[in-house]
């Protein structure tokens, strides 16, 4: 293979998902400031993208998601479980269900204690609010006038209601905003969308930026590694057909590519553990040990209805009238049934477990059945309930399969490894029944799909985990934020990868520990806060504090 000569930049983002969108749209806006984005997979131009509905579909196209898999996982008898990873502009805020969930508030104080400085509660608040275009107005709490729209759902099916109301039969209080300090309860969610389409961190940062004189986007762009000379990131080495291109960085190289992909690059670029470099003869350039390590995903299981009416969202000749209606309806107006996220409604509630008022499982409540993550038709009428525990205590990581960048890396999330992940699994198990079988459902119950009425002890309900249990698509924590003195941690509290200059990582594989809750809200968050210490660094007497005021609650 040749190679063309350098094309030069000020800051190179690899990744152009829920983080790099915004890192790049932040650092252009400083017109003297060069910015190359950098995106494996395309432009978001497929419909399906962009109506919220379209997620149904979205698992089956082959052109904006990485379609991983896991390594078979002994305590789900030995299943690879299926992990779907945005590919195109937008990344995973392009093929999710666009849910804005923050977290806990105290998760982030947690992630202060174990040496994360200056990312307390009350310090990232601020930067939630600043991203935030919030349909209620700013408060303590919500921002106002952010690239982020968030709204309330143009459309609900009934049936969502009925969950809220049979949560509150089940002892789970309405709740009509869960990003305040108590969101224990049920309600509908909050969602990234705006006149009735998605907005992912493409459509909110980059609608604008794009157009910048000073932002070069390039999509259909494999990173093959971050070029490091003498301890300095300088660039990086793409793949172009058959040729190597190398851009270079004269400032930084900033990684946004996940917590899957992110790993793996700095692994293939020589940054992390020694003995895994050397099982694939890559020389070592900052043995970092905590590369991959640490992985944490939030795992999931479905307690599934049959319907007995013709409510929801369902696959039946007997819904194609509505669906046509829908079509038109949104079509002119932007609104109906293709405006919902399908996961329209929710809540939070607390096992045995959990700490005081600390919710460690979430529900997401879907007017629909559900097969294979959608990959598969299931036909009739029905609803069902996410049970997901918040706060895994298992640890996987992410290995490398091979030096080569065009293979996928090795995924092990190592789920249920700590038996306490499963007994608070099988907690949120047995309250989603009780929502279930609560009498407002009783109209619309016909019967228990899954995991069926035979399948009552505890030992019966392991075996429907171990045989079910799928991800919701959450894993954070492989180039955990910290302390020095930790040999685990792989950047400090600006974002930085230790021992290398020049390189810097924002997207999920930063969270020291997983937030309770959906995550791209945080990861926005922390790529926000990830362009101003780059800013400030930039031109500290020009970008003034990386600081924004306290806010006020915490």
């Amino acid at each position: 293979m040749t190679t063309i000569p350098a094309s030069n930049y000020d800051y190179i983002i690899v990744g152009a998902g829920s983080a790099g969108c915004v890192v790049a749209a932040r650092l252009s806006e400083n017109p003297a400031i060069r910015v190359c984005l950098l995106e494996a997979g395309g432009r978001d131009t497929h419909p399906l993208i962009h109506i919220p509905f379209g997620l149904s579909m979205l698992s089956r196209l082959q052109t904006v998601n990485w379609h991983y898999h896991t390594m078979p996982q002994p305590e789900l008898n030995n299943r690879a479980l299926y992990w779907p990873r945005g590919k195109t502009l937008g990344g995973s805020s392009s093929i999710n269900a666009m849910c804005y969930i923050r977290g806990q508030y105290s998760d982030f104080d947690d992630w202060e204690a174990a040496g994360a400085s200056g990312w307390s509660a009350r310090e990232v608040i601020p930067w939630f609010k600043k991203a935030e275009n919030f349909c209620g107005g700013a408060d303590e709490y919500h921002g106002e006038g952010g690239p982020l729209q968030v709204n309330e759902l143009r459309h609900a099916d009934p049936l969502s209601h009925t969950f809220i109301k049979a949560a509150g039969q089940a002892d789970l209080p309405p709740c009509t905003d869960f990003n305040r300090q108590q969101r224990i309860g049920a309600g509908l969610y909050h969602v990234t969308q705006h006149n009735g389409q998605r907005w992912s961190s493409a459509r909110a940062y980059l609608g604008e930026a794009q157009a910048r004189q000073n932002l070069d986007i390039r999509t259909q762009v494999q990173v093959n590694k971050i070029n490091i000379t003498e301890g300095i990131a300088t660039g990086v080495q793409i793949q172009s057909e058959s040729e190597c291109v190398n851009l270079t960085a004269r400032r930084e190289v900033i990684v946004c590519a996940g917590a899957v992909n992110t790993p793996q690059l700095l692994m293939l670029s020589g940054v992390g553990p020694g003995e895994e470099l050397a099982r694939h003869t890559i020389p070592v350039v900052c043995h970092r040990p905590g590369v991959g390590q640490n992985l944490q995903d939030h795992l999931d299981v479905i307690v599934q209805c049959k319907g007995k009416t013709h409510d929801g969202y369902a696959i039946a000749p007997t819904a194609i009238p509505r669906y046509l209606k829908a079509s038109i309806d949104y079509l002119l107006h932007r609104n109906g049934l293709l405006c919902s996220n399908i996961a329209e409604a929710g809540g939070f509630a607390c096992s045995s477990n959990a700490a005081t008022n600390k919710p460690d499982l979430q529900f997401h409540f879907l007017p629909a059945r559900l097969k294979d993550h959608g990959r598969k038709t299931s036909f009739g009428y029905g609803y069902g309930l996410h049970v997901c525990n918040l706060y895994p205590r298992s640890r996987g990581q992410i290995t490398l399969q091979s030096a080569d960048p065009a293979l996928p890396p090795q995924i092990d999330p190592g789920y249920l490894k700590d038996k306490q992940d499963l007994q608070v699994m099988l907690e949120g198990i047995r309250l989603a029944r009780k929502i279930l079988q609560a009498p407002a459902f009783a109209p619309y119950f016909k019967s228990e799909w899954l995991p069926g009425d035979s399948c009552q002890s505890d030992t019966q309900l392991t075996e429907f985990i171990r045989q079910r249990a799928e991800t919701i698509y959450h894993p954070v924590g492989t180039c955990k934020m910290g302390h020095g003195e930790d040999p685990n941690t792989v950047v400090d509290n600006r974002l930085q990868v230790i021992g290398v200059k020049g390189l810097r990582v924002a997207d999920a594989s930063v969270m020291p520990t997983i937030t309770g809750g959906n995550t791209h809200a945080p990861v926005v968050m922390i790529a926000e806060r990830a362009a101003a210490f780059i800013l400030q660094d930039y031109a500290p007497s020009q970008a003034g504090s990386h600081a924004l005021p306290p806010a006020g609650a915490a």
